[in-house]
């Protein structure tokens, strides 16, 4: 079995300082062996709070896959917007845009979706797709394959946002190559969802696993929350923790569990 933590937006320079300590001491309980982090470390990309976000990361377990979400790419300075967006992010957090973790049980690719020329969407392009399948489609089937992004591939029911651009190209590699997870966040809301309603992708259908904001102060509606997803063979398991005022900690809100058959990963009993 294999866990992973699941956080996202986490929006240094408008967090709850409150929660930090009791969520750190929280994901380093559950020993993750991998943390993944889909985007937004930043809320509007500076320094400061780059190094913030830097010290949050510094006291998780590792190894973490990590990708930038819109947020982290300047907004009001242009020229560092289109001609060095990520430049703060690779500076402080991680010069790889596209992590890769791979063991004897999963695989997770992080993909970055952040753009210069958006302000809140994002996209994927040829050249991730091609690189989707070069780290996913020789691998086995005892592996259970995660992919990563910032954007969402799938939206709760009346969500004004949108979903990735390109997605449906995307899909496609994400389905021909078998991929079993795709982890996102951007919407600092909690949502579970499946390929197959949205996407024909030859019968093939993932899970897609939204992340509401761990440590933000913008909750749209929802306490600060993250997800464990617990791998176990062709099981998955994902767990909702939700922040708890009066208890101050973060406890178990939702389980959901699903297994893979014939149609796809669907929710078990």
């Amino acid at each position: 079995m294999r866990t992973l933590v699941h956080l996202s937006d986490l929006h240094f320079g408008r967090v709850d300082k409150a929660i930090l300590r009791p969520l750190i001491e929280r994901i380093g309980g559950l020993e993750p062996h991998v943390v993944v982090i889909s985007g937004d470390l930043t809320q509007r990309a500076r320094d400061a709070e780059f190094a913030e976000a830097r010290a949050f990361l510094d006291a998780l377990p590792s190894p973490r896959i990590v990708v930038p979400g819109n947020h982290d790419v300047p907004l009001y300075n242009l020229f560092d917007r289109f001609f060095r967006p990520l430049d703060r992010y690779r500076s402080h957090i991680t010069d790889d845009l596209s992590p890769f973790h791979l063991d004897a049980e999963i695989a997770v690719l992080g993909i970055n979706t952040a753009r210069s020329l958006t302000i809140k969407d994002g996209r994927i392009n040829a050249r991730q797709v091609e690189g989707i399948k070069a780290r996913m489609c020789d691998l086995g089937p005892e592996i259970t394959k995660i992919v990563v992004t910032h954007h969402p591939f799938d939206l709760p029911e009346n969500s004004p946002h949108a979903i990735v651009g390109r997605a449906r190209q995307a899909m496609a590699a994400i389905a021909g190559c078998g991929v079993d997870v795709i982890l996102s966040g951007h919407l600092h809301m909690s949502h579970t969802g499946h390929s197959a309603e949205r996407f024909d992708a030859g019968g093939h259908s993932s899970l897609i696993v939204q992340a509401g904001t761990a440590t933000s102060t913008r909750g749209r509606g929802e306490q600060n929350a993250f997800n464990v997803i617990r791998v176990d063979g062709r099981k998955i398991h994902i767990e909702r923790y939700f922040w708890q005022p009066e208890d101050g900690l973060f406890g178990i809100a939702i389980t959901e569990h699903f297994e893979e058959t014939s149609r796809g990963w669907v929710r078990a009993a």
